[in-house]
């Protein structure tokens, strides 16, 4: 990848970051985080931080939730709604080589937190939270939860988290705020989980989130006709409800018919899953 200095890079105390900034393209530059699949992601991506970084500071984030919510009375209170999430989250898992093989050896954690919040995520490395309020609010089927626990997981896959630090990290250096030494300014790469849960998505990582999210839980066996009709229930409570997700996760009819279109490439897969495994008629709908 060849590299010019911006004219302005040039000018007294910006060189040294500038210099830095090129070396960092040239390690890191574009590349894609995973494979295609029967979807076709071909979106290259820009990466500055390491996987090692990222992954390491989500996991202390995930920690530290989950100290709390123990703490506090608040972690996997529902048997039965944690061993049905886990279930899914499971098989959802079993399907992530499609997309990146390595993603299987990732140290998957799964969840569920009693709050009345409409919310889930995949922290970068596999970690995994449920909000109790998710699911009994919206009354979830097993397809529905499916659509959701996949779209995060494919947030995770992509490492959405990891593109979005680096941009920012490049944005930095390029008005000479990131470490001379360290290269990234160290307030990009915050302990708490918040810092995950909460940076904006952009529409081309939601859709990728979407249809990626619709091909794991095809190759799981959940009926991906079934996922547009959770995104249109979270339509009917909107933001009124006060949830992050809605920051995070912009609904939309352009966005559901998006992901109605790609449901014809998934359907093979899902019959697949359904002819090796078949399932209760009565298990998509629950």
């Amino acid at each position: 990848m060849r590299f010019s200095l911006p004219a302005f890079c040039t000018r007294p105390g910006l060189l040294a970051p500038a210099l830095l900034l090129a070396s960092i393209l040239g390690l890191q530059g574009c590349a894609s985080s995973t494979q295609g699949g029967a979807v076709g992601i071909e979106r290259s991506q820009f990466f500055m931080l390491s996987s090692a970084q990222v992954n390491a500071q989500a996991a202390q984030g995930f920690s530290q939730m989950t100290a709390n919510a123990v703490k506090e009375k608040k972690l996997n209170t529902d048997r039965r709604l944690t061993e049905r999430v886990r279930l899914i989250g499971t098989a959802l898992i079993a399907q992530v080589g499609a997309f990146r093989p390595d993603a299987r050896q990732w140290p998957w954690e799964i969840n569920v937190f009693e709050s009345d919040e409409l919310n889930a995520f995949c922290m970068p490395g596999g970690k995994i939270g449920v909000y109790s309020g998710i699911v009994t609010r919206l009354q979830l089927t097993d397809d529905e939860l499916a659509a959701i626990m996949g779209h995060e997981i494919a947030h995770a896959l992509r490492e959405h988290s990891r593109e979005k630090l680096s941009k920012q990290g490049l944005s930095n250096i390029l008005v000479g705020v990131a470490s001379a030494a360290s290269g990234v300014d160290s307030s990009l790469l915050g302990s708490g989980a918040n810092l995950f849960m909460h940076l904006p998505n952009s529409r081309a990582m939601e859709l990728e989130a979407d249809i990626i999210g619709l091909e794991l839980m095809a190759r799981a066996g959940y009926d991906p006709r079934n996922a547009p009709k959770v995104w249109e229930k979270m339509m009917t409570v909107g933001g009124k409800q006060g949830s992050s997700f809605f920051s995070t996760h912009p609904l939309g009819e352009e966005r559901i018919a998006e992901m109605q279109s790609y449901i014809p490439k998934v359907m093979p897969v899902y019959e697949a899953a359904l002819a090796r495994n078949p399932r209760p008629a009565s298990a998509s709908g629950r």
